[in-house]
């Protein structure tokens, strides 16, 4: 068993939207990224996802409204419901909560889906 020191990792990285594994529990990645601007709406039909932010605000946009989650606020997004993260140009840091067999992009499978993470 050894600590980890979460702002130490998000040290190690500077790319956005590829997510990295810090730690993991109970079937459960803990994963962390940076990310800014814009990425895509999917969904995860098998999975809920929790965001918790470290750094600055992170918009989470549904069919029917949006959600602004600031430092030390955290969200969780039902299994099925589609969602698109997003920022106002500013990069936020997020860990997220999610099974080990979800992949970032739910359904879709384009350039921004990671389906191999590195573990950090």
């Amino acid at each position: 068993m050894n600590k980890i020191n979460v702002i130490d990792k998000y040290g190690l990285f500077n790319d956005h939207w590829n997510p990295r594994i810090i730690g993991e529990l109970n079937g459960q990645h803990v994963k962390i990224a940076k990310v800014k601007d814009e990425f895509i709406w999917h969904s995860h039909e098998q999975e809920d996802e929790l965001f918790l932010v470290w750094k600055g605000t992170l918009i989470m946009d549904f069919r029917d409204k949006t959600v602004e989650i600031a430092p030390g606020e955290m969200l969780i997004v039902p299994k099925g419901v589609e969602h698109r993260p997003r920022t106002n140009g500013e990069e936020v840091w997020i860990m997220m909560l999610e099974p080990t067999t979800t992949v970032n992009t739910g359904a879709v499978d384009n350039e921004r889906t990671r389906k191999e993470l590195e573990s950090i």
